[in-house]
């Protein structure tokens, strides 16, 4: 059988991952349709819900015909309510959509206005240019919710399967006037919501054509045109090097493993962020097979190295003034005569041994060895990121991300990740767990010998190999970087990006503190 082709490194990195989108203070000819939001009425009487409109937009008889078509159709403004009407003939577009946003307070919430904006954009299908007024309560949400909203992965469609009406590919965000202050929000928001595509375009690619080198090939070329410098080790470097636990988790796939190192450098810089993602571009579990039910998904089990590479590609964009050093370890979990064993011992970059009891634990150990690597450059703080454990969707659910690590830091990130819309909410690390990760014959475990706490216990094995005293956050985030349900918001079904806004917004958290 033929071997499917995807499209070349260079291509990837050239790809439009969203629509184009600026700035307007008016309608024009050219515009398909108006999205408005609409704001739920005060109490349980029968008022009519506002529309949030910036001033002089429109003028009144347009906005009173506009409310007075939403309230006969019913439209009360919850959230995410989407209603549709023809626009007024007075105005220029074809359709108004009017897209509810709950309460009046919910202007103040950045990810109300973020889920409300890619909820319009998607059922937009079909309208090519589209203005929005959801720009007058927060203009950079409205700016990456209408992007990633808009987001559609078709690298391997052929056209028999293409879409016939496609997201809008221009979406105006309605302002009082084009100030430097409204361009500089939007460029910001539209770098971050950008390097969410690139993750999701990661993860979304097939595990049959992003392998470990071709995962590293298109971090090269996505990282070089971004002015970073990158450095790339092949499985001989790797053994040569002493990488036991990348190798030893790649040694049973014909696809060898690789490890990327991505520097976003900055002269005399006060703080230094290393970052560490998974990446196995898929994972069956090598000798402890998975189940066949859902193994599917596993072709998202890079996640946490797809947005390790898109955050570190972000700070480079927006010119953070932090140095960013990226090492993210690669390699594809999967059983044969080479395959690492129930029972082996491997040595870790680093020195300490582990033994391995349930090949399926495998993100921990090429993550302890990227771990032991990024805390040789001396940095202030460590992120790592991974689709690490079953346990975390048993604890927290599918969209709420772990994050677990040293006290203080640990509760810097989850609070930053909240207000972001990632929503990660903060793990202990129970002393009584480290005794279960004893091992009869090497210095450690890879897994315990029960179920119990299973989030937990992994990130205490990946705390053995973090420097003592330094600030460390872990983000488990097993089901919040995939979507395996239905369309929601700005996320549609396959990789979300998570959680590549939590860390952009940490690292520039870090370099406004050090400024």
């Amino acid at each position: 059988m033929a071997e499917l082709k995807g499209v070349s490194a260079n291509d990837f990195s050239d790809r439009v991952r969203g629509p184009r989108i600026d700035l307007t203070t008016g309608l024009s000819s050219d515009d398909d349709a108006l999205v408005v939001g609409l704001i739920a009425a005060d109490g349980d009487g029968d008022d009519a819900p506002s529309l949030l409109l910036v001033n002089d937009f429109l003028d009144d008889d347009a906005a009173e015909q506009i409310s007075t078509n939403l309230s006969a159709l019913g439209a009360r403004g919850s959230a995410g309510e989407i209603t549709k009407i023809p626009a007024p003939a007075a105005l220029p577009v074809q359709i108004v959509l009017a897209v509810g946003l709950g309460e009046a307070s919910n202007l103040d919430d950045a990810e109300k206005v973020r889920q409300a904006a890619g909820s319009a954009i998607r059922a937009l299908e079909g309208s090519a240019r589209v203005v929005t007024t959801l720009s007058e309560a927060d203009l950079g949400a409205a700016a990456e919710g209408a992007y990633l909203g808009a987001y559609r992965y078709d690298e391997v469609r052929s056209g028999k399967s293409r879409p016939q009406k496609l997201p809008p590919t221009t979406v105006l965000l309605a302002v009082d006037a084009k100030t430097k202050q409204a361009k500089a929000d939007l460029d910001h928001a539209l770098i971050v919501a950008d390097s969410v595509a690139i993750a999701r375009d990661f993860v979304n690619t097939p595990p049959n054509i992003l392998f470990p080198a071709e995962f590293a090939d298109r971090a090269r070329v996505l990282a070089s045109k971004a002015g970073l410098r990158v450095e790339i080790l092949d499985d001989v470097e790797l053994a040569k090097a002493g990488y036991g636990g990348i190798v030893g988790v790649g040694q049973g796939s014909s696809r060898k493993p690789r490890l990327v190192r991505l520097t976003h450098e900055v002269k005399n810089a006060e703080r230094t962020v290393a970052l560490v993602g998974k990446g196995i571009t898929f994972d069956t579990g090598g000798i402890s097979i998975k189940p066949a039910a859902g193994m599917d998904h596993m072709t998202s089990d890079m996640g946490g190295a797809a947005a390790v590479i898109a955050s570190t590609i972000a700070a480079a964009r927006l010119d953070v003034p932090v140095t960013v050093i990226a090492t993210v370890p690669m390699a594809e979990n999967m059983p044969s005569d080479t395959a690492q064993r129930p029972g082996d011992v491997l040595t870790q970059y680093g020195g300490t041994t582990v033994e391995v009891l349930n090949t399926d634990a495998e993100g921990r150990l090429i993550l302890a060895d990227a771990i032991v690597r990024a805390c040789e450059d001396e940095p202030d703080f460590l992120i790592d990121t991974a689709t690490l454990t079953g346990a975390q969707m048993v604890a927290l659910g599918t969209r709420t991300p772990g994050v677990l690590g040293t006290d203080d830091f640990r509760d810097r990130v989850a609070a930053i990740s909240q207000s972001v819309g990632e929503n990660g909410w903060p793990m202990p690390l129970p002393a009584e767990l480290r005794s279960d990760l004893d091992s009869r014959v090497a210095d450690l475990a890879n897994v315990t010998n029960h179920r119990w706490g299973g989030m937990l216990s992994a990130a205490m094995f990946l705390r053995e190999f973090v420097t003592e005293g330094l600030d460390w956050a872990h983000i488990d985030v097993a089901g919040p970087a995939f979507n395996t349900g239905g369309p929601w918001g700005y996320t549609g079904k396959g990789g979300t990006g998570v959680p590549v806004r939590t860390i952009v917004a940490v690292i520039e958290d870090i370099a406004g503190q050090s400024e």
